[in-house]
């Protein structure tokens, strides 16, 4: 769960203060868990919500990307090329992304959450959550061949 803070916060502190906070929320909410999912996930679900709740809290905007039009060629023969994708290359191309599209390849690709789920907890449309996460993936994309 503290990895799942620090992808989102970025501060250790702040996220361990969120993971705190999270395990509290939990504890007071025990009786409303209602088993339909794991535990786990639940928790989770708390977690994410409260990190999000801490950007939104911090005036970090999380949906103001499309402010930020970003054109990206659509070449697929280059996309397909191979790229090196060590580990620490995509960290830090997803690093260099604008928050909201960090926001949501995090909760996306690594959390596994669908765009219905993504959409329900950062309060936007299905559709807002897969074109942004397209928009997020092509400009990763782009990044990923300057690393």
């Amino acid at each position: 769960m503290f990895n799942v803070c620090m992808r989102m916060v970025k501060i250790r502190e702040d996220a361990e203060d969120v993971l705190q906070e999270s395990f509290i929320e939990a504890f007071k909410k025990l009786e409303s868990f209602r088993y339909e999912s794991t535990f786990g996930s639940w928790l989770k679900r708390i977690v994410i919500n409260r990190s999000i709740n801490h950007l939104k809290s911090k005036k970090m905007p999380l949906i103001a990307i499309e402010d930020n039009d970003y054109w990206i060629q659509n070449n697929d023969e280059e996309n397909k090329e191979n790229i090196d994708l060590d580990i620490s290359k995509i960290k830090r191309g997803i690093e260099s992304l604008p928050q909201g599209y960090q926001t949501i390849i995090n909760l996306y690709l690594i959390e596994g959450y669908d765009h219905v789920e993504i959409g329900e907890i950062l309060g936007i449309n299905v559709s807002t959550s897969k074109s942004q996460y397209h928009r997020a993936k092509k400009k990763l994309t782009e990044i990923m061949q300057d690393i």
